[in-house]
């Protein structure tokens, strides 16, 4: 898998990777990366962008922090946000979504 630089993921989310730091250490984030099609070649103004979040140990996980975050993000963005919180997808059934996102995900703040 080709990993994508840092001054290539600001170009296609426009914005500073500085800001998306700032939100992690807000809604105390351990680890954030990105997964799906920003990281290919046919991410696109319709894209929406997908997060894989890991908080620190804690960390209230609930509906309302991540509905919180989301709404940030997207604010920021421009762009629909997924999130994926990456306890629950390693608990999940489903082995092959699980296994593709761990395997192209790309971390960006940890």
């Amino acid at each position: 898998m080709l990993l994508l630089s840092h001054s290539e993921i600001e170009q296609r989310l426009k914005i500073s990777l500085n800001q998306l730091f700032d939100i992690c250490q807000q809604y105390n984030i351990k680890e954030m990366a990105l997964f799906g099609s920003i990281l290919r070649d046919d991410f696109n103004n319709k894209s929406d962008i997908d997060f894989l979040i890991s908080f620190q140990p804690n960390t209230p996980q609930g509906l309302l922090t991540i509905s919180k975050l989301k709404s940030h993000l997207e604010s920021l963005l421009n762009y629909p946000v997924d999130i994926t919180i990456k306890d629950s997808l390693k608990d999940g059934d489903n082995w092959i979504r699980r296994n593709e996102i761990l395997n192209t995900a790309q971390t960006i703040y940890e």
